[in-house]
C-alpha cells in the first residue's frame, strides 16, 4: 500500500540530512531527488495510468470493427494516491530516524 519509492527516497534524505546535516549540499540534492520521485509516483504516473484505461476502451470499441487491431492491454495500475505516497514518505522518515 505505501509507496516504497517514496519510502526510499526520503529514508536516503533523512538519513544524509542526520549524517551530515540539514545545511549541507548533500541533503539538498537527496531531498529535491525525492521531491521529483514523489512527484512522480503521484503525479505524472498516475496520469499515465489514467490514459492507459482511456486508450484501453478505444481499443476495445475499434476491436469490434476490426479483431486484427486488438492487441495487448496497456497497464492502467502505474502510479500511487497521494495517501500511499504520504504513507511511504512518513515510513521511510520513522525507518531512518530509528536507527
Amino acid at each position: 500500500m505505501p509507496s516504497s519509492h517514496s519510502a526510499f527516497v526520503v529514508s536516503l534524505a533523512t538519513s544524509v540530512g542526520k549524517k551530515v546535516g540539514l545545511d549541507s549540499v548533500e541533503f539538498a540534492i537527496t531531498f529535491a531527488m525525492a521531491m521529483v520521485v514523489m512527484y512522480d509516483a503521484s503525479g505524472v504516473r498516475r496520469a499515465a495510468g489514467q490514459q492507459a484505461r482511456i486508450l484501453n476502451k478505444l481499443v476495445q470499441q475499434w476491436g469490434k470493427h476490426d479483431p486484427h487491431f486488438v492487441e495487448d492491454k496497456l497497464k492502467e495500475l502505474l502510479g500511487h494516491t497521494p495517501f500511499e505516497v504520504l504513507v511511504g514518505a512518513l515510513l521511510g522518515m520513522a525507518i531512518a530516524l530509528a536507527r
